[in-house]
Parts: structure tokens; C-alpha cells; sequence
């Protein structure tokens, strides 16, 4: 058979094919091969888009897709389970895998940058994936993947694999754990895809860019007496120029998804491997500390460091399983192993960029690894004493991770500015292998009961988890023991749901999350102290209404996270330091009418330093949080039979870069069209999309502890059909 991949990317002199990319084209041939078998065993295709439908009820099952079918109803949470989002004292988020389609999202960052909550770090073109969540970071190595931490790639993960992308906004160590990374922010889960009961032979072919090709097969299956058991394949082969000039992205993807639905016993498989490579990466750098005047963002199309390449590989093969031990209580377990290794040019500034955009610039190697393994277990049961209907959970996870790494940079470094970049200087050392520098295991027990008083009118949840952090760092050169730290702490979970009536809710909450402490260093009058892990505390209370075909949302938070100082009068290092965030969040999506989809979501941001060593910018903004950010998507069924269109606005305020509050970065506004028409080719149904990202093609910058430039103008092409 032909091969379904562009002659040009076939014939690439640059880039030799993959083991992995040679599984995913032999994938892609299984496929269509499936795909002929399957279209005699399916009847009378609509000129509907086709889409997967809700899973059978396997492990875990799926909540409800909501009105418009962009947003879930609920989501997982954790030891609490699936719920629906109106019996939770949180703000939650989950989106589906339509929404994933209709966008053409290809990684987290494009779906979660819905709501206005939610900011991402990196630009598409990037290293990878980090978030911002009410301010404050989500690092994409605390993504979990079907409640399991540790098991995402350590740059971004494919969305083809994923089902549904569930968002949890605050602090979440009781119902999550705490990530290798420790993020405060919030939880961002992946669920990954099942076979429905409705089968699917599903082939899209993609273009993006300037001459980026792909093509994507995705197909389910049941099969069994009572369609127990399910096989979800899916592959991806995406090859070319994207939005970088002069750059190149590859991404190949081979995923596999097995379940068992029986009566009382469900159990999953999921296995993945994913490949990435990226010629000329979209890098961070940093401004040079007293510059006043913000450099403006450079052109948009052009990588600052020119020849900056990464590659990165990853395997991953998880289960789950799940058994009712009755009617009211189930028991349940989850394994993981993955294991991710990247290799990097990792280019480093000598002096930071100034107002002008000049710099200095040494390159050099930066490969790592890292090896994961994480696991759950847990129970819960439902039961009443007297009036009082209780959900106890308990649940335990553990963690351990081991990363490594290779890092050396030349002796000279190059002058250069961001709007005429200079070669990188020539590197003459070979690369290395990557050694051992890190440990961390991480082990927690959590117990949780959930009281409904009034038939449910009244949700009150209590709990506790007791979590220990144990890290060892090591010599990369000698491989020796540098430091260890071992402590534990206790965070506290208190929520409550009121309804007044069935379709509104009045929540509040009190949570914690957890970060890892620090033990005091030579030279500080306490050196050698250990601390506790570090909780960030929020207060929390919102309202949610279900309308009907519309939910709104509304939140009021506090949250306060601990930094680390050294007092300049005491010389002693603690946890003294303190960032205090207060926003409030409006949110609303649905379907507004017939044909017409929305998702709006306004957040105003408070983020303060409120203590500091010395008093050093006390009071200041905390950099790299913007003031107020919002969104409006809209989605509309056209009078022209089976043709779509939506339209994207997204805009993030401006914000200080620094926490002197000298350097202010501009505010920028994102518009974003798509389109999407459903018909028929030789009987089969066939959904074309067109999506534009970026449509002023406006140049601006991304902001964290570092900078990097948003993306370009973006054209997203696809074809999907079912056979």
C-alpha cells in the first residue's frame, strides 16, 4: 500500500526515519486495513460530525458531557472519585475530546488557554508545556495522566491519546497527592481515550504552518458476550516547518488502550510511546536586572537562538483496575512506569538581555533523563448513620523518580541581539552521558468522608492527608551523595455545598497544597535545619448555577504560599517569605441557543508580596501576574447545512517582569477563527476543518521566570473520516 506520508517528508535528507516512526506508519497501514473491515460492519452514516461518543462503562466511566458538548459535567478527583461538578466544594474545568477536535489543539497548553484562569508559560514551538493557575505555577511534570502523577512528558503530550482534559483551579493536595514538582496553582488530569460502544475507524490527515504534514489514526473497538472488553489504537506520524522559520517538528505517537468492563471488576492498559524533534525551538531568556524599559517583542517567525534543537523520547505503560466489593464500596489501584529521556542545544545568556535586545550568548549540551514510578490505592464506601449519608475515601500513592543529566557549555560566549540573532558559537566537546543528580520519593495516606445532610441539600467534606517527601541529590561528576532531605506534613481539606434549590450551588472551601522544603545552608546561623514541606493555604468560596443549557460560575479565593529567605539582621533561612494571591473568576459556557455554543471567563487577579527578606519589595506585584485576563469563545452552527464556524478572543493585561516592579510587560490581545464543514466522500462521513491562530499575527511576549515569544499567525488544516 502507499504510503499515506508526504513525498516530502519521505524524502527528508534531515531527518532519517524512527524506530518509533516506522511503528507508527506500519500503525497507520493496520489501520486502513481495519478501516475496510469495519466499513461493512457499520451502517448509515449521517452527514453529522462524527465523534466518539460516551465511553462504555469501564474503569472509572466518564461523567456526562454537558449542553454543546464542549465541557463535561465533572471530572476525577482524585480519592474522591468522579463527580459532578455541582456536588464539589471547587472550581473545576473539564473539557472534552470534541473541543480538542474542533480547535485542532495539539498539546495541554491549547486546550487549558480556554479559560482565563489558566495561563500558559511556553509558546507554541517551545521546550514544552507550564501553566499558571490562579497565578501561580503548574509545572507540565505535574500533569497527571488518569489520576497517576509523574507519567506526562517532561516537554508536552500529544493529544491524540486523550479523551478528556480535566482542570482542578487552587491548591489540591488532599485530592491529588502532591506532584514531583509541587505545584500549588492547580491539578490538570488526562484521561486518556477508551473504546466506545460505538465502534471507530477514524483517519485524519493535518497541515499546520508553512509545511508541517500529518496524519492521525484513531480506532476502537468492543468485543465479548457483553462487549467487555475494549482496544483503543491510536498513531500519529507529524513531520515539518511549523511556525519557526527555518525550523523543523516531528512528533510520532504509538498509543494503546486496553479495558475490561465486567460486572463487578473493571481494568485498564494503557502503553504509549511518544517521539519528538524540534529544529530551531521557540527558547526562553531573561531581561538584565536594573533595565527599565521592556525590549519589544522581536518578530515572531524568528528563533533568537539560531540552531537550537531538541529532541526528546519517551515510554510509558500504566493500569488501573477497580472492584466492587458491593454496592457501596469499591476498592481500587493504579501502576505506573515511564521513562522520558531528552537531548538539548541549550544555548545560555552571559549578559541578559538589555532594553535594546543586545545580549551574550555561550551554547552548549543540556540532556536528561528521568525514570518514574507512581502508583495509588484507595477504598471508598458509602453509608448512613441515622439522617446522615456518608462517602468515606482513604488513599494512598507513592512516588519515585530518578533524573539525571549532561550539561556543558563553551568557554566563549557570542555577542548578539534578539532582533538580528547571531550564530551560536561552535561546539567542539562531544556530548556526554547523562549521571545520576536526583531522587525523590514521595509517599502519602489520605482519609476523607463526604456528609450529605438534608437528601443532599447540605455536601459537607472533611479530610487529611499525611504526605512525607524524601529527595537525595548527587554529583553528576562523581556520583556522590550532595544532600538529603527527608520531612513530612499534614494538609487539611474542609468544604462545603449548599443548594437551595437542585440547579444552584454555594460552595466554600478551605485547602492546602504542598511544596517541598529547604534545609538552611552553610554560612546561615541555622545551617543544616531542615523544614517541612510548605503549605499554601486558600480560602475559597464561589457559586455555580445550571441554567439549563448554560452553567455560570463565580469564585472569590485567597491564596498564600511561603517562599524561602534569609533574614538580613538574623542571618537565619526559613520559610519566612510570603506571596498572598486574591482574584475572583466569572465563568460561563453552554450552548446560549440552538446552534450556538459559548465559553466566556473573566479573572481578576491580586497577586502581592507580602513579606520579604528586609522588607525588599514588600508590597510589590509579583511578577509574571497579570492583573485581569479574559476570554470569549463562540461556536455557531451557519444556516449552510453542516458548516461551523467559531471565533476565539483571548487577552492577558499587563504585568511587571520583575519584583522591583521597574519593568512592565505590555498587555496582548489574541483573536483566533476557525470553521468546519461535515459531508460525505464515496458513503463515508468526512469532517474538514481550518483553524487560524493568531489572526493580527501580533507580536508579543510570554512571561514566567523567563520570556519567550508567542507564536505567530498559525494555519490548521485537517481532514477526518470515518470509514
Amino acid at each position: 500500500m502507499q504510503s499515506m506520508i508526504p513525498r516530502s517528508l519521505r524524502d527528508s535528507q534531515r531527518f532519517t526515519p524512527h524506530p518509533l516512526a516506522l511503528l507508527v506508519r506500519q500503525c497507520l497501514g493496520a489501520g486502513l486495513a481495519v478501516a475496510a473491515v469495519g466499513a461493512a460492519a457499520q451502517s448509515g452514516a449521517t452527514l453529522d460530525e462524527v465523534k466518539v461518543r460516551e465511553q462504555a462503562e469501564a474503569i472509572g466511566g466518564l461523567q456526562k458531557t454537558y449542553h454543546g458538548g464542549q465541557f463535561a459535567r465533572g471530572g476525577d478527583l482524585g480519592m474522591l472519585g468522579k463527580t459532578d461538578q455541582m456536588n464539589v466544594p471547587f472550581s473545576t474545568t473539564n473539557y472534552t475530546n470534541e473541543l480538542i477536535q474542533n480547535q485542532q489543539a495539539l498539546t495541554v497548553a491549547d486546550v487549558v488557554m480556554n479559560d482565563a484562569s489558566v495561563r500558559t508559560l511556553q509558546a507554541r514551538g517551545g521546550y514544552g508545556d507550564d501553566f499558571q493557575v490562579r497565578g501561580l505555577t503548574v509545572s507540565n511534570t505535574d500533569v497527571s495522566v488518569n489520576g497517576l502523577f509523574g507519567l506526562s512528558p517532561s516537554t508536552r503530550m500529544p493529544l491524540e491519546l486523550i479523551e478528556r482534559v480535566e482542570v482542578l483551579k487552587g491548591p489540591g493536595a488532599l485530592t491529588n497527592g502532591v506532584g514531583p514538582s509541587g505545584s500549588v496553582g492547580g491539578s490538570i488530569n488526562l484521561v486518556t481515550k477508551r473504546a466506545a460502544d460505538t465502534p471507530i475507524t477514524r483517519l485524519t490527515t493535518t497541515y499546520m504552518g508553512k509545511a508541517q504534514f500529518g496524519a492521525h489514526v484513531d480506532v476502537g473497538r468492543r468485543f465479548g458476550e457483553d462487549n467487555q472488553w475494549g482496544v483503543r489504537a491510536n498513531a500519529l506520524v507529524r513531520n515539518g516547518e511549523g511556525n519557526v522559520d527555518g525550523g523543523r517538528q516531528r512528533a510520532d505517537l504509538a498509543a494503546l488502550g486496553l479495558d475490561y468492563a465486567g460486572g463487578r471488576l473493571r481494568w485498564s492498559l494503557d502503553a504509549y510511546a511518544t517521539e519528538g524533534e524540534t529544529r530551531q525551538f521557540r527558547p526562553q531568556t531573561a531581561f538584565r536586572a536594573g533595565i527599565t524599559q521592556m525590549p519589544a517583542a522581536p518578530d515572531n517567525r524568528t528563533s533568537i537562538y539560531p540552531g537550537a534543537n531538541l529532541t526528546d523520547d519517551m515510554r510509558t505503560l500504566m493500569s488501573r483496575v477497580e472492584y466492587d466489593l458491593n454496592d457501596s464500596t469499591v476498592v481500587y489501584g493504579g501502576v505506573g512506569y515511564t521513562h522520558n529521556t531528552n537531548e538539548q542545544n541549550f544555548p545560555t545568556a552571559g549578559l541578559r538581555v538589555d532594553s535594546l535586545g543586545n545580549f551574550t550568548v555561550a551554547n552548549g549540551y543540556y540532556d536528561a533523563y528521568n525514570k518514574t514510578s507512581s502508583m495509588d490505592a484507595g477504598l471508598r464506601t458509602k453509608f448512613q448513620t441515622g439522617g446522615i449519608g456518608h462517602t468515606v475515601a482513604l488513599s494512598t500513592n507513592y512516588l519515585n523518580q530518578e533524573i539525571g543529566y549532561f550539561y556543558q557549555l563553551t568557554s566563549t560566549y557570542a555577542p548578539s541581539n534578539i532582533y538580528n540573532p547571531a550564530p551560536l558559537p561552535t561546539i567542539t566537546f562531544p556530548r556526554g552521558n547523562p549521571s545520576k543528580s536526583s531522587e525523590l520519593e514521595q509517599h502519602s495516606v489520605a482519609l476523607a468522608d463526604t456528609l450529605s445532610f438534608d437528601s443532599g441539600r447540605y455536601l459537607l467534606t472533611l479530610g487529611m492527608r499525611d504526605q512525607t517527601i524524601e529527595q537525595s541529590a548527587f554529583n553528576v561528576n562523581t556520583g556522590a551523595s550532595s544532600s538529603y532531605y527527608k520531612a513530612s506534613a499534614v494538609t487539611p481539606l474542609a468544604g462545603l455545598v449548599f443548594k437551595p434549590t437542585k440547579n444552584i450551588s454555594v460552595y466554600t472551601n478551605y485547602t492546602a497544597g504542598l511544596t517541598r522544603g529547604g534545609t538552611a545552608g552553610p554560612g546561615t546561623a541555622n545551617a543544616g535545619e531542615t523544614f517541612a514541606p510548605q503549605k499554601s493555604k486558600q480560602n475559597e468560596i464561589g457559586v455555580k448555577v445550571d441554567w439549563g443549557q448554560l452553567t455560570t460560575q463565580a469564585a472569590i479565593y485567597q491564596i498564600k504560599r511561603p517562599s524561602a529567605m534569609t533574614d538580613p539582621v538574623t542571618n537565619r533561612y526559613s520559610f519566612g517569605g510570603e506571596q498572598r494571591n486574591r482574584g475572583l473568576e466569572l465563568t460561563a459556557y453552554g450552548e446560549v441557543q440552538r446552534g450556538l455554543r459559548a465559553m466566556a471567563s473573566a479573572s481578576f487577579n491580586n497577586a502581592k508580596l507580602t513579606r520579604t527578606a528586609g522588607g525588599v519589595n514588600q508590597g510589590n506585584d509579583a511578577a509574571g501576574v497579570p492583573d485581569r485576563t479574559f476570554n470569549l469563545g463562540l461556536d455557531w452552527d451557519t444556516p449552510v447545512q453542516n458548516l461551523s464556524v467559531n471565533g476565539r478572543v483571548i487577552h492577558t493585561s499587563s504585568m511587571y517582569a520583575d519584583a522591583t516592579n521597574r519593568l512592565r510587560v505590555d498587555s496582548w490581545t489574541r483573536l483566533d477563527l476557525g470553521a468546519r464543514y461535515a459531508t460525505k466522500v464515496a458513503g463515508k462521513p468526512l469532517v474538514l476543518r481550518a483553524n487560524l491562530e493568531n489572526v493580527a499575527d501580533k507580536n508579543y511576549w510570554v512571561i514566567s521566570n523567563y520570556v519567550t515569544v508567542g507564536a505567530p499567525r498559525t494555519l490548521m488544516l485537517s481532514a477526518a473520516v470515518d470509514f
